[in-house]
């Protein structure tokens, strides 16, 4: 299905462009979501008598992101979530988790705006970005930790489960008998036949 754009639409074209979509991209977003039009004459003839408007709401809208951008300058988030040992996460973060992060830390972000590539899934730190604009986008800094005090080591660059693991240099032998039956151990051996 061909349709002309309404707004700029990522990794599909700008303002105007008439691109080809697959049928259900166009009907299930595009089409009730107002980022097109389906591309016939009618249609073509109402962009070109509205194209002003739409280019100069286009361009207050993404005045005012820009604008809402540089409060986002070095923005970061701090969650504590429960983790097992080997640092995956019981559950995940959600969108819903880094709004109510966002929020609380006093910028305000709509769900559609948060672009969560994959789902958050262990401790450590993480690039999240958050498309104010179709033209304007940031970056926030996402910490996932199980305390406050693993978030400030890892936010200081600390790689807190490599830290967790290192091996201890000493190592640890355990007393081994060549005479000894199968399976047993050098506790419960008796005490005569130890010392033989």
């Amino acid at each position: 299905m061909d349709v002309i754009l309404l707004e700029r639409v990522e990794k599909l074209g700008h303002i105007g462009d008439v691109v080809k979509v697959k049928d259900g991209f166009a009907r299930n977003f595009l089409l009730p979501r107002k980022k097109a039009l389906r591309a016939n004459e009618a249609n073509r003839k109402v962009f070109e008598a509205n194209r002003a408007r739409i280019e100069s709401d286009n361009a207050n809208r993404r005045g005012d992101a820009e604008k809402q951008a540089t409060s986002f300058k070095d923005a970061s988030v701090t969650l504590i979530r429960q983790a097992s040992n080997t640092g995956q996460l019981y559950g995940s973060v959600a969108v819903r988790d880094l709004i109510d992060a966002l929020e609380a830390a006093g910028h305000k972000v709509t769900k559609s705006q948060v672009v969560l590539d994959k789902p958050i899934k262990s401790i450590g730190l993480y690039e999240v970005r958050v498309a104010l604009h179709p033209e304007v986008a940031v970056t926030v800094r996402v910490n996932v930790a199980r305390s406050p005090e693993e978030a400030e080591m890892q936010a200081t660059g600390v790689d807190v489960m490599a830290q967790m693991f290192e091996r201890d240099e000493a190592g640890f032998t355990e007393d081994y008998d060549p005479n000894a039956e199968p399976g047993a151990t050098a506790e419960a051996q008796p005490q005569d036949q130890a010392e033989g």
